[in-house]
């Protein structure tokens, strides 16, 4: 409330020599950082997004994060279970957390050939016959659990470590724990994000300063091949008369920034002047695909209609990642969700998503990138083992969210290949072996890059929070 016509603040830079503010602004600059704060104005002009000292030595320096909306079925994937088979038809024994009214118990086989693949002969089902060639580079997790079974709570938790509060995205922390690599283009992109579950909250940098949050490429759902950065375009053309509207601007928001230097919005909204006119020369050529060689085109099934957009995406993914943006995603849209007709909606959305993800891995391979590129495969639950619907009918039979045991994957960046990490039931409804909770993969994803999920912390409303809450352990046996 003002005080005699004057604010806190005012009476705090106006009464004793201006001691009071010169204490209120030393106890604003000391939330938890994973580094020194750069203020607007300083030596060095990325500010908040300058590059920083890693805890110790970081096995990967980026993330692509590959995220399939809707759950995928762990059971028709990457996880067999020959007693599916044998029980096919029939009643699962003990009793099942039914999530619908509609499902009876009775359990189905996987209706796609699980194979052997590679030198690990790591088993995976024909929906995903081109992962399979490059299965030497994976390290399946498939004790994975969360909390969640509705899609919101549990891609939140996927995406920010909270399935109830808002919080900063994985790639925001990353991004605040380690700054960026390129001063001309944002330290987290996300490519076409969804329109669904999450939103925004799903890249946004919550309670973390605001330059930390993710750039969209692309509006909502836009296909890859018209997707762009919104207000790159300048007014003018004139790059010199630019540079000096952008310099007077910066000055009176300095100016302005010594009155509210807890304003968050206002330093975020000065960086982001800088980095928008830094992107004009840099994202274009960054974006433009039109010279990548067309075996590499092909590599990813740019231009055939079924693999194209995600195609398109992925390759752009490996064209930041070279670049040094620290967190790309790419999401594949809301298709995941097969309560009904799992044997043709799953055949088409993995052979839409499964030939562009081997092409990624086997680009960043022989580009020597994937040794330092952290390649992150995700969904927000598997499926069950029970039918959804009648078993009878064939091809309107699906299954229903289950999270109390599925897959995720990891590639590259200092992860043991060709490996399976614990294990469901028989059944593959629960995580049995070595469970992993969504807290275990942040804490896991943070140490391969560096970063000690304990250490790193942001102070809000008097609390020292991170990624995993006061949970989370590192996944050693994975990490080669």
């Amino acid at each position: 409330m003002p005080l005699g016509g004057l604010s806190r603040r005012e009476a705090l830079r106006s009464g004793a020599c201006g001691f009071g503010h010169l204490a209120l602004l030393g106890m604003l600059d000391s939330v938890g950082r994973a580094d020194e704060p750069v203020s607007p104005g300083s030596s060095d002009e990325r500010g908040p997004l300058s590059s920083r000292k890693p805890h110790f030595k970081p096995r990967a320096k980026r993330v692509i994060f590959l995220f399939m909306h809707g759950g995928v079925s762990h059971v028709d994937s990457f996880d067999p279970k020959p007693e599916l088979d044998k029980w096919h038809g029939k009643k699962r024994p003990g009793e099942t957390p039914l999530s619908f009214d509609n499902l009876d118990g009775t359990l189905m086989k996987s209706p796609w050939e699980f194979r052997r693949y590679g030198k690990s002969g790591l088993p995976v089902s024909d929906l995903w016959p081109h992962l399979g060639s490059v299965v030497d580079e994976v390290a399946f997790i498939r004790s994975m659990h969360v909390e969640q079974v509705d899609h919101g709570g549990a891609v939140l938790q996927l995406h920010t470590g909270s399935a109830v509060f808002p919080r900063p995205s994985m790639g925001s922390w990353l991004v605040y724990g380690l700054g960026s690599q390129n001063a001309n283009l944002p330290g987290f992109i996300t490519i076409s994000p969804q329109l669904y579950h999450g939103s925004s909250q799903n890249y946004s940098s919550g309670f973390l300063p605001a330059e930390y949050q993710g750039t969209p490429f692309g509006e909502t759902n836009t296909p890859a091949k018209v997707a762009g950065f919104q207000n790159l375009r300048p007014l003018t053309p004139l790059t010199e008369l630019q540079r000096l509207q952008l310099d007077f601007a910066r000055r009176a928001n300095l100016k302005h920034f010594e009155l509210a230097s807890d304003d968050a919005r206002l330093q975020a909204r000065i960086e982001a002047y800088e980095l928008a006119f830094r992107m004009q020369t840099a994202a274009p050529e960054t974006t433009d695909i039109s010279g990548e060689p067309q075996d590499v085109l092909d590599l990813y099934g740019i231009d055939q209609p079924s693999t194209d957009d995600f195609g398109r995406q992925c390759l752009l993914a490996r064209r930041f990642a070279e670049r040094g943006v620290r967190f790309v995603q790419c999401s594949h849209s809301y298709k995941w969700d097969q309560h009904g007709s799992i044997r043709g909606d799953h055949a088409r959305n993995a052979a839409e998503v499964d030939k562009p993800i081997a092409g990624l891995i086997k680009d960043l391979k022989r580009r020597g990138m994937l040794e330092d590129t952290l390649v992150l495969w995700g969904t927000e639950f598997g499926r069950t083992p029970i039918t959804q619907g009648k078993l009878a009918d064939r091809d309107k039979v699906g299954r229903d969210h289950n999270p109390y045991g599925f897959t995720l994957w990891m590639a590259g960046g200092g992860v043991k290949g060709g490996i399976a990490y614990g294990a469901t039931d028989d059944f593959g409804y629960f995580a049995e072996e070595n469970p992993v909770s969504m807290y275990d993969l942040h804490a896991t994803v943070l140490h391969l890059l560096g970063l000690d999920h304990t250490q790193l912390t942001y102070r809000y409303s008097g609390r020292d929070f991170r990624l995993t809450d006061v949970f989370g352990r590192v996944v050693q046996d994975v990490i080669a």
